[in-house]
Formats: structure tokens, C-alpha cells, sequence
């Protein structure tokens, strides 16, 4: 079979409303010409089209008109490169996710090692910095440790209640999830590692927090407006 007649059979077996880019295609790089004039007819023919640079879709036809892919499937490309997640949503969007607040956010934040800026219609997002380099396995830790730097900034969320939250959560997490965590948390600022140490050591008392505390400076405090009622370790780890 010809690379058009399989590019071809392959969109057509898409569902609707969903995007697409050349690493979803059955083509091998030396193609890449071939398949672009093959995608290039195909919207001509109104059958695909393009959403950004080598990102497709095939639009959703309603009685109303043509209709864009839903919110994450715009944003999907922007997470992922050849198949691979290379960034994730953090901020607000995600902090709903977790029941932190209940407010929804104007613009997404993106956590990512490049810079992105999505303006298209309703959806509208930035960039902000990953810490580290974003995968399928460590995104969601990720993404917690963002809560926890954000901690103070959290719409309609005290930080004494994030951390009845958040502590809630880490106490469901594996052994290994928790030693992963910790060694993210080094890469965060300080005030991450401190807060994340003290929620570990009041959770249970085992588990090996040596290496956060050995990154804090002993002399720097942490001002979260918490009291010992709402995290009793509070103490050990320079937070007032």
C-alpha cells in the first residue's frame, strides 16, 4: 500500500475531535515529504485540518457548523512530542483537579522546559517552568510539589487546609512514589522542601527525610502562617 492510501486509512479511522500529528501516522521519517503533500490534499479537501504547525484534526460537524477539538485535545500537543509527554498542566486548572479550590483558571499554566502561548478562542495558556524534565512516570509528582510551592497562593484555599489535603494524599502514596518525591522536591525552592519534610515526618515518623533537611538552611525560616495544631512538626523544619 501506497504511504498516501495508508496515511489516508488511517485518518479515516480516527474518531472525530481528536488531534493527531505525524508520530500518530504509519510513516517512516524519510516519508515525512510525501505524507505532508498527502495531508496537504486532505485538507483541501476539507477532510482534516490544521491546528498548528504538524498538528491535524478532523472536525466534528454539527448542525451548527464545524466544531474544534475539546479543550484538552487542543492542549494535548502541547504535552506531548513523538508520542512522549514532555510537559503538563499545572496552576489553578490543576489545583481544581485536586480539590484544592473550586476556582477554574482564565489562562492554563503549562509546565514545560519551552516556551508555549496558546491564544485560540476560549483556550488561553502560558508557559511557567518545569523543574524538571517532564515525563510520563514523574508528571503528577510534579505537579504536587507545585501545590505545595504555590501553597500560599491557592484561590479560596487556606494553606492549613491544603495541608490536610496534601497530607492526605502523600499518606496513600508507595514507598517509591515518596522517595521519587523527595527527590524532586531538591530541585524546588527551599520553602517546598521544608514544607514537604515536615508533612512526611508528621505522616510517619520512618520515613528517611535526611537529604531535605540537609538542604535547608538553618538560619532561613519559612513564614506559611501555620500552627503547630495544623502540621505538629512545623518546628523541626523552620516554618512559623
Amino acid at each position: 500500500m501506497k504511504v498516501a492510501e495508508q496515511i489516508r486509512k488511517t485518518i479515516v479511522e480516527l474518531p472525530e475531535d481528536k488531534t493527531f500529528g505525524y508520530a500518530d501516522l504509519p510513516i517512516a521519517k524519510g516519508d515525512y515529504q510525501t505524507a505532508a503533500k498527502a495531508l496537504e490534499r486532505m485538507q483541501v479537501k476539507g477532510l482534516i485540518k490544521k491546528m498548528s504547525k504538524g498538528i491535524f484534526y478532523k472536525p466534528v460537524k454539527t448542525i451548527f457548523g464545524e466544531l474544534l477539538p475539546n479543550d484538552s485535545e487542543q492542549i494535548k500537543p502541547y504535552l506531548f512530542k513523538n508520542g512522549k509527554r514532555v510537559a503538563y498542566i499545572t496552576g489553578e486548572s490543576l489545583y481544581n483537579q485536586m480539590n484544592l479550590t473550586t476556582q477554574m483558571a482564565f489562562r492554563i499554566k503549562i509546565a514545560s522546559n519551552k516556551r508555549i502561548k496558546i491564544d485560540k478562542g476560549a483556550i488561553k495558556a502560558r508557559s511557567v517552568k518545569s523543574y524538571a524534565e517532564v515525563t510520563e512516570a514523574n508528571y503528577q509528582l510534579l505537579g504536587f510539589l507545585d501545590a505545595i510551592k504555590d501553597i500560599k497562593i491557592i484561590p479560596d484555599c487556606t494553606v492549613a487546609n491544603a495541608v490536610k489535603i496534601l497530607s492526605k494524599k502523600i499518606a496513600s502514596f508507595d514507598d517509591k512514589s515518596v522517595g521519587d518525591l523527595i527527590k524532586y522536591a531538591l530541585l524546588y525552592p527551599p520553602r517546598v522542601r521544608a514544607l514537604l519534610g515536615a508533612m512526611l515526618q508528621n505522616i510517619d515518623k520512618s520515613i528517611n527525610t535526611e537529604k531535605l533537611k540537609e538542604s535547608l538552611n538553618p538560619i532561613t525560616t519559612f513564614e506559611l502562617g501555620l500552627k503547630e495544631n495544623d502540621l505538629p512538626t512545623i518546628k523541626n523544619w523552620f516554618i512559623v
